[in-house]
């Protein structure tokens, strides 16, 4: 299985880089894991409402356009559905079953996801209702994928 995270910004935190970097070598045997990056739109601090879309809408083409149209795409959002790390499992059992060998987790930056983005995807998933930091987001779901796979494997990571 192909498991790609595409996200906005460059990671540039070294504890983050570490940690990615970690459980990535951990997936190697399992999955295959692309880390896909995209250019933030450099926007003032303030923006109005119509600036904000914009800078969304310019960074959801750039994601978009790293995305192959085979993928099953899983927008991160903060009104997505609540999975548990069992969900997650789960799902990705299911996708795997099913012929869907192309998994997409896209995080957008920190204005969120264009429109377009989360109607390209299929599903969207929420890892509840506070926010954190979209470089943060990156290493604790790389770490959930990790959890799943080895559920999935029926291995003792998850306790």
């Amino acid at each position: 299985m192909l498991i790609q995270i595409a996200a906005v910004g460059k990671l540039k935190e070294k504890y983050l880089v570490l940690g990615i970097a970690e459980y990535a070598k951990r997936l190697g045997p399992y999955v295959k894991l692309v880390l896909t990056e995209v250019a933030d739109e450099r926007a003032p601090e303030t923006m109005s409402a119509a600036e904000e879309a914009i800078v969304r809408e310019r960074e959801g083409e750039r994601l978009l356009a790293q995305i192959k149209p085979e993928a099953h795409v899983v927008a991160l959002a903060l009104d997505g559905e609540l999975w548990s790390s069992e969900d997650l499992a789960g799902q990705l059992d299911r996708l795997a079953t099913y012929g869907r060998s192309h998994v997409a987790f896209v995080i957008g930056g920190s204005n969120g996801l264009a429109p377009a983005v989360l109607k390209r995807a299929q599903q969207k998933l929420s890892f509840g209702r506070m926010t954190l930091p979209h470089q943060l987001m990156r290493l604790v779901l790389v770490e959930q994928i990790y959890r799943a796979v080895k559920i999935n494997r029926g291995e003792p990571y998850h306790k």
